[in-house]
């Protein structure tokens, strides 16, 4: 139920999030919107296959750290991989930051409600 749960918070929230950090940070620049969305997309996957691994009752702050650590790489390197765009280091971090605070508030209500418990099947 993680996967689910989890892929569907993320699915929107990480894109969004990217989008928002577009207009308000600096050395954020995507020339079109669907580089900040295909950035906010490869987050959320990886968000998830993250938390699969690593979320787990009595972890959340390595959780979160190892969340905006990865955040921070994949935004640094993807977006300059993109055509058009440009993130400086400064501006990857401050994405990260703004991630992990929604990481921060995911991870705690998927503790919360049990849904960290991984399925024998």
């Amino acid at each position: 139920m993680l996967k689910l749960t989890s892929l569907i918070l993320k699915i929107f929230a990480c894109p969004i999030a990217v989008i928002v950090a577009m207009y308000l940070f600096p050395g954020v620049d995507y020339g079109l919107l669907w580089q900040a969305i295909v950035v906010g997309l490869v987050l959320a996957l990886v968000g998830v296959a993250m938390e699969y691994f690593i979320l787990r009752r009595g972890n959340l702050w390595l959780s979160v750290a190892a969340h905006f650590v990865v955040s921070v790489l994949i935004v640094y390197f993807l977006s300059n991989f993109l055509w058009n765009a440009s993130v400086t280091f400064l501006g990857a971090v401050l994405i990260g930051f703004l991630l992990g605070i929604i990481e921060y508030f995911t991870h705690r209500y998927l503790i919360s409600t049990g849904k960290t418990q991984k399925s024998p099947a």
